[in-house]
C-alpha cells in the first residue's frame, strides 16, 4: 500500500531565480499522478525536492509524519527507504550488467544472502519484462530495456513511493504505450504511490488518476484526471490539448501583443475525454474511478464522444 505525500506552501529558488513558489496539493496513496508544464518549470526539481536531495526555501513535504524540509539526515535516510525512482536515462552503471545494476540497492542497503537477492532481482527482472536479459551491459540495449531495468532496480526495495522523471524521454510513441501500460499494470500489482514527470499529452489523458500543471513559477492546478481534461482554465486547456491558441509561448509565457493578437481567435473545441488505461487483466486498479465519474459528481458535461472505447488511445489533438 502506498503512502500519501503532503505538500504546503513549498518554495525553491536558485539565488534570485524563483522555480516556483507556495505549491500547495496532495499526493493520494496508491494513486498515479501526473506532472505537467512546460520546459524550464522545474518538474525535475520538484522531485528532487520531494526525495530531499534539494532543500527547499519554505514550505514543508510531510511523509508518514516526517517533514522531508527539516529532517535529520538520519529520519531522511529512513524516509528515503519508501521510495524508488526511475531516472531520466535510467541511470545504469555502464560497467555492470543489468542483474548486477537492478542488484545493487539489495547489496548495498540490505543484508540478505546472495540466493535471497537473486530471487528479487528475477521476480522485479521478470515483472519488467527482462528476463534472458540480466547478463547484457546497459550499453549492449535499447533505451526502452535500459528505462525498463531502471524500473526494476527502483522497484528492488518495495518502495511505496516511485517517482518517475520523464520515463518516455527519448522513447518512440510505440515503446511509450508499452511503458505506459507496465505503468498501470506495475500500479495494479504493488498499489505504491506513482508520480509521473512527462511532456507526453497521450500519457497524461490515459494513464493517471490526477494530473498537476506548473506554470510561470507557481502550480496551475491539481486534481482528477477528469477536472483537468474537461477545464476551460486557459493554461491548463491549452497545455493538454497541445493547441498553439493560450497564453503560453515559445519562452513559456507570450507577450501582451502576441495575446491581444489572438484576442478574438475562437478556440477549437475541447476533445473528447478517453478512457483510463486500464490493467492488461482487466480488474480495476483500486484507485481507478468509473468513467465519468468526477463529471457526474460535480455535474460538468463532458466534451463529446468522451470515455467511448474507441477514444481510449486518441491522443490529444
Amino acid at each position: 500500500m502506498g503512502v500519501e505525500i503532503q505538500i504546503e506552501g513549498l518554495t525553491k529558488s536558485f539565488g534570485k531565480q524563483l522555480i516556483w513558489g507556495d505549491v500547495t496539493l496532495t499526493v493520494p496513496a496508491g494513486e498515479i499522478c501526473v506532472m505537467l508544464g512546460p520546459s524550464g518549470t522545474g518538474k525535475s526539481v520538484l522531485l528532487k525536492t520531494l526525495i530531499g536531495l534539494l532543500k527547499p526555501d519554505r514550505g514543508s513535504v510531510v511523509i508518514e509524519g516526517t517533514d522531508i524540509a527539516t529532517c535529520s539526515e538520519r529520519e531522511l535516510y529512513e524516509i528515503r527507504k519508501l521510495f524508488g525512482v526511475l531516472f531520466q536515462d535510467g541511470a545504469m552503471f555502464g560497467s555492470m550488467n543489468l542483474y548486477d545494476n537492478v542488484a545493487f540497492p539489495l547489496r548495498e542497503h540490505t543484508k540478505k544472502s546472495e540466493s535471497e537477492v537473486r530471487d528479487i532481482v528475477m521476480e522485479k527482472m521478470e515483472l519488467v519484462g527482462l528476463v534472458g536479459a540480466e547478463d547484457k551491459l546497459p550499453g549492449e540495449i535499447s533505451g526502452g530495456m535500459r528505462k525498463r531495468a531502471g524500473l526494476a532496480r527502483a522497484l528492488v526495495l518495495d518502495p511505496e513511493i516511485v517517482l518517475f522523471d520523464e520515463p518516455d524521454s527519448g522513447l518512440d510513441p510505440v515503446r511509450t504505450a508499452f511503458l505506459n501500460q507496465l505503468i498501470v499494470d506495475l500500479n495494479a500489482q504493488i498499489d505504491a504511490t506513482f508520480l509521473i514527470v512527462t511532456h507526453d499529452i497521450n500519457t497524461a489523458r490515459t494513464v493517471p488518476d490526477n494530473i498537476g500543471l506548473l506554470y510561470h513559477r507557481h502550480l496551475a492546478m491539481f486534481g482528477p484526471r477528469e477536472m483537468l481534461l474537461s477545464s476551460e482554465e486557459p493554461v491548463v486547456r491549452q497545455f493538454l490539448n497541445a493547441q498553439r491558441v493560450g497564453p503560453i509561448g515559445m519562452s513559456e509565457e507570450k507577450d501582451a501583443d502576441e495575446l491581444a493578437a489572438e484576442k478574438d481567435q475562437e478556440l477549437p473545441p475541447l476533445p473528447p475525454i478517453p478512457l483510463q488505461l486500464e490493467p492488461t487483466n482487466g480488474q480495476p486498479r483500486r484507485s481507478q474511478r468509473p468513467p465519468g465519474d468526477w463529471c457526474r459528481a460535480n455535474g460538468v458535461t463532458p466534451p463529446p464522444g468522451s470515455f467511448e472505447p474507441a477514444m481510449s488511445m486518441t491522443p490529444g489533438a
